[in-house]
C-alpha cells in the first residue's frame, strides 16, 4: 500500500491512496508529488476545505466519486461544470458550487490525525488560507 504523508497548517497526516477505487486519479496525482498548494475553507459545502486548481486539465472522468465525503476523505473535481479542486472533509459536507451539487473522486483517505481534522478546519476559517503539500511517505 502506498502512503502519503500531508502537512496542512501546523498538522501532519498520514494517508493512503485508494487505488483499488479510483485508479486513474490516484495515477494522475501522483505523478505531481510532491504536490503543494493553498488551502481555504469551502464556501458552499459545509465542513471542509479545499485547494482551488482553476482550469487544471487532468483528463479524468468520475470514479469513486460523491457528494458526501465522510470526514478524512479527500475528493478530487474533475472540473466541468465548476473549477477543478481538491477537498478535504473535516465534517459534514454536502460537495456543491455557485453552479450546484457536485461530485468529487474519493481517492485519498487519512489514517492518522483524524483528531486534528475539526481544528485544521477552524483555523483555516478564522485564520485564513494554509499551506498544504502532499508528499510519499518515507515510511510508504
Amino acid at each position: 500500500m502506498e502512503k502519503l504523508r500531508i502537512d496542512a497548517g501546523s498538522f501532519s497526516f498520514d494517508a493512503r491512496f485508494e487505488t483499488a477505487n479510483a485508479p486513474k486519479t490516484c495515477a494522475a496525482f501522483r505523478k505531481r508529488l510532491p504536490f503543494a498548494g493553498k488551502l481555504i475553507h469551502v464556501r458552499w459545502s459545509g465542513e471542509g476545505v479545499w485547494i482551488p486548481l482553476g482550469d487544471l486539465d487532468l483528463k479524468l472522468g468520475y470514479e469513486n466519486h460523491t457528494s458526501h465525503p465522510a470526514p478524512g476523505q479527500i475528493i478530487l473535481y474533475p472540473g466541468g461544470i465548476s473549477e477543478t479542486e481538491i477537498l478535504l472533509a473535516y465534517g459534514a459536507v454536502d460537495f456543491a458550487s455557485k453552479v450546484g451539487q457536485l461530485a468529487g473522486n474519493h481517492f485519498i483517505s487519512l489514517t492518522s490525525g483524524l483528531e486534528n481534522l475539526a481544528e485544521l478546519g477552524r483555523m483555516t476559517l478564522w485564520q485564513g488560507a494554509q499551506d498544504i503539500r502532499f508528499a510519499m511517505s518515507e515510511a510508504g
